[in-house]
């Protein structure tokens, strides 16, 4: 496999720790507040669990993992991300919502989880997954972590095939996401980053099959808010 010098994981944790303090901020912003509503909708597609565990994998600043507390589907949310700034942040985020009881932050790389096999009632991933220097491995180590008959949910930026969105999201990307970002951060690079691993990543059914050779018997994907951003769902083969 040719690694994407991009991606190489210092080199993103430096950038994400870089931008934990205005992530939300722009997330919010260069969403149009939609990020919102796409993390609370992947909180819905989780699994009564009882006192189950969640894994909220690249878990960045926690807003994944709050909806998936608010849910009511599990007693406890595992926030997991290698970058220590954006999980200072969760952290605090934790706290001033009262959920530090039942949202726990670990720092650790998603391709080598600290984990035994089958820890997890579910997984999820917010717009993580296109980060990892290698996904096939990364897949295969959520899948290790989840229990027989466990739910991966993936949320993850996509692209819009259709006019007139398809080539105003184009024009999106390439010309104002990288200046916006920029911008609004203060430094040159990160929202180039974002906007072109937007561009390169798989398609949304592609990625389905990446997570069905990873083990997974079925993959379900679903467009949402036009094909801006796709929502997968996968369960682990039970014993």
């Amino acid at each position: 496999m040719v690694r994407d010098p991009e991606k190489e994981p210092s080199r993103v944790r430096s950038m994400f720790d870089g931008i934990a303090g205005r992530y939300d901020l722009l997330n919010h912003l260069l969403s149009l507040n939609l990020d919102r509503r796409w993390r609370r909708a992947a909180a819905r597609e989780l699994p009564e669990l009882g006192q189950g565990v969640i894994l909220d994998l690249c878990g960045g600043t926690g807003d994944l993992s709050i909806a998936a507390e608010g849910s009511g589907r599990a007693e406890t949310v595992i926030c997991c991300d290698f970058s220590h700034e954006m999980l200072a942040r969760a952290n605090v985020k934790f706290r001033q919502r009262g959920v530090d009881g039942s949202c726990l932050v670990l720092e650790a790389d998603g391709l080598n989880l600290p984990f035994p096999d089958g820890t997890f009632d579910a997984v999820t991933v917010g717009f993580g997954v296109r980060n990892f220097v290698d996904l096939d491995a990364g897949l295969g180590e959520i899948h290790r972590v989840l229990r027989p008959g466990g739910r991966l949910i993936v949320l993850e930026f996509s692209r819009p095939t259709r006019a007139p969105l398809a080539p105003l999201y184009r024009f999106y990307l390439k010309r104002i996401l990288p200046r916006l970002g920029d911008g609004v951060h203060g430094a040159r690079g990160p929202y180039g980053y974002l906007a072109r691993t937007i561009a390169a990543f798989d398609d949304p059914e592609t990625l389905a099959d990446r997570i069905r050779d990873a083990g997974f018997p079925t993959c379900d994907w679903s467009p949402m808010t036009g094909g801006i951003v796709a929502s997968h769902t996968a369960i682990k083969a039970s014993r």
